[in-house]
Order: C-alpha cells, then sequence, then structure tokens
C-alpha cells in the first residue's frame, strides 16, 4: 500500500487531461459552427439589402454583411471589406462587369453577395499544433433575384439605402 500513494494522482491527471481536451474540442468545435452560421447569416442578410438597394451603396451593403445587422456579430473584428464581395448578374448568371452604368440596369436580374478567403483561428490552449492555428472557411455564396435596386417609381428616381 505504501508504494502506490502517487498512483491516484496520476490517474487523475491523465484522466483529467483527456477531459479538458475534449471539453476544449466540444467548443471550438462550438465556436466553428457559430462563425459558419455567422458568415451565412451575413451573405442572407447582405444579400437582401443589396436587392434592394441602388448598385452604388456597396459600401452599406458590405457593412451590413460584417455586421451582420446588429453589430455585435462574431465576424465583425475579423471580416474586411475585400472577403465580401456583390455581384450584380445579368439573366444567364454573367457577372455585369459594370452595373452603376445606368444602360446595365435593365440587364441586372439576379444579386449576389459572396464570401471568401475567411481565416477562423483556433483558440485550444495548450497544445501547440493547435494554437494560433488557421482553419480556411469555405465561401459563402447567396444569389437572388434583384428587386428594386434601390429605384423608387413613385419619386422616379433612385433612393439611396440608410446605412
Amino acid at each position: 500500500m505504501h508504494k502506490q500513494r502517487g498512483t491516484v494522482v496520476v490517474e487523475f491527471a491523465l484522466v483529467c487531461s483527456i477531459f479538458l481536451l475534449l471539453l476544449f474540442a466540444i467548443i471550438e468545435f462550438a465556436r466553428v459552427m457559430f462563425i459558419y452560421n455567422a458568415l451565412a447569416e451575413g451573405t442572407r442578410r447582405g444579400v437582401r439589402l443589396a436587392a434592394v438597394c441602388k448598385v452604388t451603396d456597396s459600401a452599406v451593403i458590405k457593412n451590413a454583411v460584417i455586421l451582420a445587422g446588429n453589430g455585435n456579430s462574431p465576424i465583425s473584428s475579423v471580416l474586411t471589406n475585400d472577403q465580401v464581395m456583390v455581384s450584380y448578374l445579368n439573366k444567364d448568371g454573367v457577372v455585369i462587369s459594370d452595373p452603376s452604368n445606368l444602360s446595365n440596369f435593365p440587364l441586372i436580374r439576379y444579386v449576389r453577395v459572396e464570401i471568401s478567403n475567411f481565416q477562423h483561428e483556433l483558440l485550444i490552449p495548450l497544445i501547440p499544433p493547435f494554437t494560433n492555428w488557421n482553419i480556411s472557411v469555405p465561401s459563402f455564396s447567396v444569389t437572388i433575384p434583384s428587386e428594386s435596386l434601390g429605384y423608387s417609381p413613385t419619386q422616379d428616381a433612385f433612393v439611396s439605402c440608410q446605412s
């Protein structure tokens, strides 16, 4: 009995380290899923706004994607304007190169917002391969039919969206 005094401490250390590793892995998986959902929601909100805003309001649209509508988005501190793309498409799904040109306005049939090149940083502590380790997130893209694109028939003019 005297020779087995420290075995309980060693067993506890082994079991506790495995338990904590599993716990941190579950928490990190939940964070990854939360970020994926925030990116999906951001693109959904952005494309909805793009369908009803002027084509020159891309800064307002990108800001709405980054903030995901409420300003408390988990992606707002790491997502940049360069990673958010707003595209206007014709009836065949081909990107219109200059949508702000009024002659191209009747050709716009679809609006697409895409988030690409996003990196998510894992925060699993105490394990060197996973500390400060970034994973590439796949691109998120939403396309919907265009609506008013900022044109107000009652005012017979284009109306800018409010930020």
